[in-house]
């Protein structure tokens, strides 16, 4: 599996990088968690995508059914992903995000 990140730099200096780590939590446990030693520069006023190869563990997956078997939807589910942007620069950038995940509704089938 892989999570796509897109970084964005709103400075007027490129942000250079040499690995990329992150960790994502759902539901206030760890999930997924991922490395790579990807490079790239993110321009001044900038944005781009970098795709991070990530493992859930089994013991990952059963810890979040549990807690699955406790709530009736996904949707709105807090998550919170953190990581670094390696080396460059400006050394090691580290970043955090969270939210609520919000999925995607089926398409209305009625005729």
């Amino acid at each position: 599996m892989a999570i796509k990140l897109r970084v964005q730099n709103p400075n007027e200096t490129p942000i250079e990088y040499n690995g990329v780590a992150l960790n994502l939590e759902v539901n206030g446990q760890p999930l997924a968690a991922g490395v790579s030693d990807r490079r790239g520069v993110i321009g001044r006023y900038d944005e781009g995508i970098v795709s991070i190869p990530v493992s859930i563990t089994a013991f990952s997956m059963l810890r979040q059914a549990v807690g699955l078997s406790r709530v009736r939807d996904l949707d709105g589910m807090p998550y919170v992903l953190r990581g670094k942007l390696a080396g460059g620069a400006f050394g090691t950038l580290r970043f955090t995000d969270h939210g609520r995940l919000q999925l995607p509704q089926p398409a209305d089938t009625t005729w």
